[in-house]
């Protein structure tokens, strides 16, 4: 019998997986299983362009059927994968099927975080395409929205409901939301943008309860102060989507605990890759979980080349990049903060829309992360440094810095 390959999740980990296997020559039949519906789609454009409007929705999809059929590659759409035989090489789907397989690639990423608060309704979340298509209805109706949670998810989509001419409010119980990614500079200019724009920010103050119905919200804050909204959009992270695999003899903590090859641990011909993978990481020393699209697709060519050529595997090296776009501001980040003993600020803070790189050294002098607002160029050239792992005294003069 031919190798199969069962891939189970249709976003871009799964997606990308699939196609980097026939890349590397891998010839055996693949099958690709995603829970929703539609035909395969990337995500980062369902809080940025998709949701302004700016790009219809066909424009974010991944893989068409007819695309699909060319490579080789079975959709199982709109069907979840409920359980998983490692045993019997076995993933069973919700309608009763049962997919054989040879290697199974785990690419079911996470879900928004559930809204701890349940009003009768108006309250929504931002994860799918059918989610994108609600929100994108409620701001073109000009709903005035409470947006809960300022962290990327958060502000894009206040960005967007503030271009659709929507009445926000964007609301984090920390004092600069953006910190906990950018760093404290950063995040207070992306904080100033936000009011720049007309957005009205209550941070610093987490939210008591939402009461009330779509058109007629109230959201009481724990200082005991009340906004009014007609719609609540609540952005407080995510959850990953390994439910399905209790049970199934791999070690579930927080997402699949893998190895540096990204198979999962304690058994063998299973691999996972993007939101729902905890893997080692080589610079931190620790296992984390990434939930970032650079690091879903990275992992998938990662996994195609282990299973397609087992000969020529290697361990997952992540880039650590990261980008967001708030109105027409650009934020990219790349490599770890986390590694920084010392950090130096580069560029035209104050302009009206500021060039600014920080730069994080670690302690043996090396550049180990940049942040980046608005200025490209100058990303570039960090991203090749780290590649080098260069000084980051290089990095300060070649931008200019002190």
């Amino acid at each position: 019998m031919r190798h199969r390959v069962v891939i189970v999740g249709s976003s871009v980990g799964g997606v990308r997986t699939a196609r980097a296997l026939r890349a590397e020559g891998f010839t055996g039949p693949i099958t690709l299983v995603g829970e929703e519906p539609e035909l395969p789609y990337d995500r980062p454009p369902l809080s940025k362009q998709v949701l302004t409007g700016a790009w219809p929705a066909e424009r974010a999809g991944l893989l068409t059927a007819q695309a699909a059929a060319d490579a080789g590659i079975e959709l199982r759409l709109g069907v979840a994968a409920r359980s998983l035989d490692t045993e019997a090489r076995q993933v069973h789907l919700a309608d009763g099927e049962v997919l054989p397989y040879d290697d199974l690639v785990i690419a079911t990423g996470a879900s928004a975080r559930p809204s701890p608060w349940q009003p009768e309704s108006g309250v929504y979340t931002l994860r799918t395409l059918s989610d994108c298509r609600t929100l994108k209805k409620c701001f073109a109706d000009g709903a005035s929205v409470v947006m809960i949670g300022g962290g990327f998810i958060g502000a894009e989509a206040a960005a967007a409901a503030r271009s659709a001419g929507c009445d926000v409010t964007l609301v984090d119980a920390v004092a600069v939301p953006m910190e906990r990614a950018a760093g404290p500079v950063v995040g207070a200019l992306l904080a100033d943008v936000q009011r720049r724009n007309g957005t009205r920010t209550r941070f610093g103050v987490g939210v008591r309860s939402v009461t009330g119905r779509a058109g007629d919200l109230v959201v009481t804050l724990n200082d005991a102060s009340t906004v009014r909204a007609e719609a609540v959009v609540v952005g407080i992270g995510a959850l990953p989507n390994d439910q399905w695999l209790r049970g199934s003899g791999l070690t579930i903590e927080d997402g699949v605990v893998c190895d540096a090859y990204l198979e999962a641990a304690g058994v063998t011909h299973v691999f996972a890759i993007g939101d729902v993978a905890r893997w080692p990481h080589p610079e931190l020393a620790a296992q984390v979980r990434s939930e970032h699209w650079t690091n879903a697709a990275d992992q998938a060519r990662c996994v195609a080349r282990a299973i397609a050529r087992p000969g020529a595997r290697e361990p997952y090296q992540p880039s650590d990049y990261i980008w967001s776009d708030q109105y027409d501001w650009k934020l990219q980040l790349a490599g770890q903060r986390a590694c920084a003993v010392a950090e130096w600020v580069v560029g035209a803070l104050g302009a009206q829309r500021p060039q600014v790189a920080v730069l994080h050294g670690d302690a043996a002098g090396r550049l180990c992360a940049a942040v980046c607002l608005n200025w490209p160029k100058a990303f570039v050239q960090c991203r090749r440094l780290l590649d080098e792992r260069a000084p980051v005294a290089r990095a300060r003069e070649l931008l200019g810095g002190p």
